[in-house]
């Protein structure tokens, strides 16, 4: 168990005025089994004329505004308390043999299971594709157990693909991720996701935070944590099962959750429509700060 402070500053600075804008943010931490989140509160610079919460089609906590006032700035902080709990122990050799996840799903008249088939199809970032399938073919031989393989795929990721933030953008297909072994979190989602949704095994892209420590004797920096991303795999009975493979592991107590979705495009931090503005300029700085319990 871990108590943690979170403090999320994204401004945007623009090259002409933005007559205004409407927005959409996914950075209020969510409850689950994995964390609680006691408290967020957010502050919005211009002051919005017009914001609200609701819950979106995936059980997030979305915060929706509007700045109406002409600006070249906008700036938006997040501030939440959470505290998260240690995975609980299961023995990944008990989990349904990935073959057999499909039909199971499809004949049963449970809620979990058949909410997790919406994460089997294509969505905007994941196509379907055979090299994917090859992919991960290498680690879901016949009759495995679902997490087994799934974190032999987390290892190899981490293991064999380079972590280059300069190797990609947000719009980098996933075959081409695949292809130069390059990437950051997002890209080895996306991945990974592909992969198993390309064996028909529900998978979800994960958004959220990880707690970075400094070099030893170093003092860690104000804003030098981040965003970061991972995915859930869904086998019944078990349930949903999160894995990253940016780090080669199943997620602990560090890891703190904001929003679930088929992709990037469904969590997206911050976005919106806006009227004006021109060019922009883009900074973000994110503390993950634990607190005594």
């Amino acid at each position: 168990m871990a108590d943690f402070k979170v403090i999320h500053k994204t401004k945007y600075s623009y090259e002409d005025t933005v007559a205004y804008c409407h927005n959409m943010a996914h950075m209020y931490p969510l409850t689950s089994s994995h964390q609680d989140c006691f408290r967020t509160h957010v502050t919005v610079n211009p002051k919005p004329v017009v914001s609200s919460f609701r819950r979106d089609y995936f059980g997030n906590q979305v915060f929706l505004f509007s700045v109406e006032d002409p600006h070249r700035s906008l700036e938006v902080i997040v501030e939440s308390t959470v505290r998260t709990h240690q995975s609980l122990g299961i023995d990944l050799s008990k989990s349904t043999p990935w073959e057999n996840i499909y039909s199971l799903i499809h004949e049963s008249t449970l809620d979990a299971d058949l909410l997790s088939i919406e994460y089997i199809q294509p969505s905007a970032f994941i196509a379907a594709k055979e090299s994917y399938s090859e992919f991960a073919r290498m680690f879901f031989t016949d009759g495995k157990p679902v997490f087994v393989a799934a974190l032999e795929m987390t290892t190899y990721i981490y293991q064999t693909f380079q972590y280059d933030p300069k190797a990609t953008s947000i719009n980098t297909p996933i075959y081409q991720v695949l292809n130069e072994r390059k990437g950051v979190c997002q890209d080895f989602s996306h991945l990974m996701i592909a992969a198993l949704r390309s064996l028909r095994i529900p998978t979800r892209y994960v958004s959220g935070y990880l707690e970075t420590l400094p070099p030893p004797g170093m003092q860690k920096l104000q804003g030098s944590d981040a965003t970061h991303a991972w995915v859930s795999v869904y086998c019944p009975i078990f349930g949903w099962l999160d894995f990253d493979p940016t780090n080669g592991k199943i997620i602990t107590e560090e890891y703190i959750i904001t929003a679930v979705g088929r992709d990037y495009a469904d969590v997206s931090p911050l976005k919106g429509i806006l009227f004006g503005g021109g060019k922009h300029k883009l900074k973000v700085e994110v503390d993950v700060i634990r607190e005594p319990i």
